[in-house]
């Protein structure tokens, strides 16, 4: 029994009577006093697992669950999905009062179920994602008209006289007819995941609707006939015939939107309005990364977001140093954003000073000494980043770009942080992000999610491969976590990342589940994110400077302020302030001979004196 259900005792102190699931996870847990309100008289059907936390293969269970819930997040207006850990004290007897005796055990409940009702009784030898996927979706066919869920959409098959008359009408939305197998499942689960959103009504039919068939020249199954809401009609090309390829697809389809999960419309539909007002729209390339949403990232962060501190010391100190270190190392291109990163760099770093006022930053950003190739844009330029409307994606957008930029960079030049007192660190572009995101980010929630994530999962972090995949899986979490949020964009709805349309590679299904192919994300990226990639369009150009005269000496410091100013422990001179100091320090040479030569004469004089007295 200890080896075949259960871990061994001396594994069991690994994991703790604690639950197994958390607030965090895309499921519902319930217990003793939330169980039956939730399940009895429900609008959507329930699939619940009962569990013990002690239960050594409930934990390893866990996962799958988890990631079945994940899978399903969409659906769960229409089938929830719960669970009850039978080993907490308080749950002992509601687990008694359903009957549960094993672990773990699965039951479902039909919508609109008596309170008396405890639920039907999963009896499957395969509890695999796909298997309980497909379990779902027969729970929710297996309702009648009088119990079916309130939101569930039609889950039947079209006949060919339904579905043809639809052709060449016009309608407000689009219909994605799903033409499948009688075994498939693809068409019912795609109509499921969209199931958050409106702009489209996904129907299916089987491959045995000859007249539809002919109708649309359909020949491979399963496929998807799009018609579109002017009337016409086309066949629907993905690269693979995968429910996820599917369901992106028309996820991304132009008013295709994801409904918010609060909002006051009582329809459940938001407002979407175009991008108007004083910022102009700007046409973009999903393909390309702009250096423009770069610029307005180390815009806002380095004028707005560190204005907040008054003066950097400390750890706070240290922190930012790191951060431009690291920007000034591995921010790609060169120009005149790496020149002030440098600039500034190097005037931190040559400063023996604990504390920094926060002004003194400014007037270097902003160029005060007129140093001549430092510039960076004082506007907010949103390309890649921009929003439908002000207040969404924007800067977020662009510091999560900004890093997976630096990440690739770091693993293109693997030599740039050497001497900086980074290069010891396994993650450092990962470590500075966790450091920068910790103390200067404005969202503080936002900060404290990332540092969570952060404190367990960058410490596994052992090469630069691995920290671009790291950053990336992590954007992917907070991209699920905030779908359908009041913080997502209707116009570019939160999904996984890269789309199927940018790395079709990048994805694959194993038993029915959609996995990543890491191999395939990782080439991505380095391409997506490689310098070669950025766009400089709509990039702010910066000011022509005079042109310093020539240097005649080649080991002179630093020579390039304007008017032909030198640079001299970070701070820029020209040439009437040089002519300044040139008096002053002439002036400050014949002071000092003066007082020479007083005091030696005095001196004589006093010598001469005591002399006499003595004879």
């Amino acid at each position: 029994l200890t080896g075949y259900c259960c871990l061994k005792i001396d594994e069991l102190h690994r994991y703790p009577a604690a639950r197994l699931y958390t607030d965090e996870d895309p499921l519902v847990i319930l217990g003793s006093g939330s169980l039956m309100l939730a399940v009895g008289n429900s609008s959507s059907a329930w699939l619940v697992q009962f569990y013990s936390s002690w239960c050594g293969h409930c934990i390893q269970y866990s996962s799958t669950w988890r990631a079945l819930a994940q899978d399903v997040k969409d659906w769960q207006q229409v089938v929830s999905i719960g669970v009850v850990d039978c080993a907490q004290e308080e749950n002992f007897d509601v687990c008694k009062d359903f009957s549960i005796k094993f672990y773990p055990t699965f039951k479902y409940f039909h919508a609109h179920s008596p309170q008396t009702d405890r639920g039907t009784l999963y009896r499957g030898a395969n509890r695999e994602i796909q298997s309980v996927r497909q379990l779902m979706v027969n729970i929710l066919q297996n309702h009648t008209k009088v119990d079916w869920p309130d939101h569930c959409p039609p889950l039947k098959a079209y006949s060919s006289v339904e579905l043809l008359p639809l052709l060449g009408q016009r309608s407000d939305h689009y219909t994605a007819i799903i033409v499948e197998e009688p075994d498939s499942y693809v068409g019912r689960e795609v109509i499921l995941d969209l199931l958050q959103y409106y702009g489209v009504e996904v129907k299916r039919a089987l491959s045995s609707e000859l007249p539809l068939l002919d109708a649309l020249k359909i020949t491979t199954f399963p496929s998807v006939y799009l018609l579109h809401p002017n009337a016409t009609h086309t066949h629907l090309h993905v690269q693979k015939r995968l429910r996820f390829f599917f369901s992106s697809l028309l996820r991304t389809l132009p008013g295709v939107h994801r409904r918010l999960r609060s909002t006051s419309s009582t329809s459940g539909v938001p407002v979407v309005t175009d991008k108007q007002g004083s910022e102009p729209w700007r046409d973009f390339d999903r393909s390309k990364v702009y250096a423009a949403d770069l610029e307005s990232a180390l815009h806002y962060l380095l004028r707005v977001e560190l204005a907040t501190h008054n003066t950097l010391e400390g750890e706070e100190l240290k922190i930012f140093k790191d951060f431009v270190t690291l920007v000034a190392k591995l921010y790609p291109g060169g120009g005149s954003v790496v020149k002030l990163m440098e600039t500034l760099s190097d005037w931190l770093l040559s400063l023996p000073l604990p504390r920094i006022p926060y002004q003194a930053v400014l007037d270097l950003v902003d160029n005060k000494m007129r140093i001549s190739g430092v510039f960076l844009g004082a506007e907010l330029r949103w390309v890649g980043c921009q929003g439908s409307r002000a207040g969404l994606r924007g800067y977020p957008c662009s510091l999560w770009t900004l890093f997976h930029v630096l990440t690739v960079q770091h693993e293109a030049m693997p030599t740039a942080l050497e001497n900086t007192g980074l290069e010891g660190e396994a993650a450092p572009v990962l470590q500075v992000m966790r450091r920068y995101v910790r103390t200067f980010f404005g969202c503080e929630v936002c900060g404290r999610h990332f540092e969570q994530a952060a404190a367990v999962g960058v410490k596994k972090v052992q090469n630069r491969e691995e920290q671009i995949l790291w950053l990336w899986n992590q954007h992917n979490l907070v991209n699920y976590r905030l779908a359908g949020s009041l913080s997502d964009d209707p116009l570019f709805p939160k999904a996984p990342w890269p789309s199927p349309n940018l790395c079709a590679s990048c994805h694959e299904e194993k038993n029915g589940v959609h996995v990543w192919n890491h191999n395939n994300v990782l080439l991505f990226f380095r391409k997506h994110y490689g310098a070669s990639n950025i766009s400089p369009k709509y990039s702010l150009t910066p000011p022509r400077l005079p042109a310093p005269p020539p240097n005649p000496d080649p080991d002179q410091t630093r020579t390039g302020a304007a008017g032909g100013g030198v640079w001299i422990l970070g701070l820029g001179f020209n040439s009437v302030d040089m002519s300044l100091c040139v008096v002053l320090y002439v002036c400050s040479c014949l002071f000092l001979m003066l007082l020479f030569f007083f005091f030696k004469v005095r001196s004589r004089r006093w010598k001469l004196r005591h002399s006499r007295l003595h004879v």
